[in-house]
């Protein structure tokens, strides 16, 4: 450990050599065993604070860090001194207006925003997103069926398997990925149809729906007859990331969105893992062109919330304005929002979403050769902009893979679903940083193979 390694690890309360059995004594987590060294880090390096070893970093904190590490643009005076402001004091930002407030919201606005969902509600955690943009379709429904002489509440939600949307309340009657997430706590009886997910570059441009489509909007069709107007929305992932980056084509999303227009029943984007430019869209339903009514964000936005309008509108005293209808006592971080205001101006300013499409085709060409390259271990590649994933036959093999390429070749990959592979690094890598990122998986690989 070099001299200035020590100092650091002195400095940091409990000490960096003894943080990771420290954490892992009283926190609740799925630790690695490194510790973030926040001072330094470079792009798509991490470095680990106890000895100063780098890791390549495909993982960005499960995405959630948009601009890799140490990115210059954050190392600014102005913008650390906005930081130190902002963190002196945590206001109730929907109670208290403040200048660093406005600025995010009119930032996000301008960069990434949707005309067609002006309204804006800001919250801590994807989960809580989801869950709040439920109660807006909850509400929305209700309303709409009494102002029709309906006399029923809209109180459920449809839904698609393999689907992760949160371990909130609301969203455990949604989730069905991993079975221990979920196991033997209360949740709602809320119609589930099957997910239709086709990997890009097989049936992806076929016009007419696949028959697995056809059976899941039969099934829907099926589940709104049953529940009628108590139906309030259907939400969906466009990718199911923790499901194993499973994609969902336009033509079903299309079908489901027309359906549900049929019955009064909004569509509800979940978007944590899929916005904020990761697939080269400011929203990944942008890139599949579908016009949801609400939008949950979160990871790469920095703060969670929801996106509302379209038919959302037809109801005046809709959720987003009734007083006190969904609130919460922070609304988001005000620190966060200092950081996602200069995290946008940058995207904007450097260009990230081309970038992050240009860059996505590379990683997603050769990850298809490497398919092609160790047919034994691997297939599926696939992606869109930078959310790129490939699969490993043998879910032994993929624990092994990520174990191999972090010891021996300290470069960080994440799985998802049960066999997936996924690649999550920032929209502003470099392709030299993704090239090296690919000699790693290939050596890795090929010690397998």
């Amino acid at each position: 450990m070099t001299a200035q390694h020590e100092t650091a690890a002195r400095t940091h309360g409990v000490g960096a050599r003894n943080a990771v059995d420290a954490l892992r004594t009283q926190v609740t987590g799925d630790l690695m065993d490194i510790v973030v060294d926040l001072d330094s880090g470079n792009g798509c390096r991490l470095r680990d604070l106890r000895d100063g070893t780098e890791y390549l970093d495909m993982t960005m904190f499960f995405s959630s860090a948009p601009l890799g590490h140490s990115h210059p643009g954050l190392h600014t005076a102005e913008f650390e001194a906005s930081l130190v402001r902002a963190s002196r004091v945590r206001p109730s930002n929907p109670d208290f207006a403040t200048v660093e407030q406005a600025d995010f919201a009119a930032t996000l606005t301008r960069v990434y925003g949707d005309p067609a969902l002006p309204l804006l509600f800001f919250i801590d955690g994807g989960g809580l997103a989801v869950e709040n943009a439920l109660k807006v379709a909850f509400d929305w429904k209700t309303k709409h069926n009494a102002a029709r002489g309906i006399p029923m509440r809209g109180s459920r939600v449809l839904h698609l398997e393999r689907a992760f949307h949160g371990r909130t309340g609301y969203t455990m009657s949604l989730t069905n990925t991993d079975p221990n997430k979920v196991r033997d706590y209360p949740m709602f009886d809320w119609p589930r149809i099957p997910s239709p997910a086709v990997d890009p570059g097989t049936d992806w441009d076929r016009d007419e729906l696949l028959p697995a489509e056809l059976a899941a909007l039969d099934a829907a069709r099926q589940a709104l007859y049953r529940h009628g107007a108590e139906v309030a929305c259907f939400v969906y992932e466009p990718v199911q990331g923790e499901g194993g980056d499973r994609h969902l084509r336009p033509q079903f999303l299309k079908a489901m969105q027309q359906l549900c227009h049929e019955h009064d029943v909004l569509t509800v984007a979940d978007e944590v893992q899929t916005g904020g430019g990761l697939t080269g869209h400011a929203w990944a339903y942008q890139g599949l062109g579908l016009e949801p009514d609400l939008v949950a964000f979160g990871k790469r936005v920095q703060v969670c919330g929801v996106m509302g309008g379209r038919r959302v509108l037809d109801i005046p005293e809709n959720a987003f304005r009734e007083p006190s209808r969904i609130s919460s006592t922070w609304g988001g971080s005000l620190v966060d929002m200092v950081r996602a205001t200069r995290i946008l101006e940058i995207v904007e300013d450097e260009n990230l979403l081309d970038h992050a499409r240009a860059m996505g085709d590379q990683l997603l060409a050769e990850l298809t050769d490497l398919a092609v390259e160790f047919p034994q271990l691997v297939g599926k590649a696939r992606g869109r902009g930078l959310m790129c994933a490939i699969d490993f036959h043998d879910p032994a093999m993929r624990a092994e893979a990520l174990r191999v390429a972090r010891e021996q070749h300290r470069t960080l990959f994440l799985p998802s679903g049960t066999h997936t592979l996924r690649f999550r690094p920032p929209m502003s890598v470099r392709a030299d940083e993704l090239n090296e990122a690919l000699a790693a998986f290939r050596k890795t690989l090929t010690a397998l193979a």
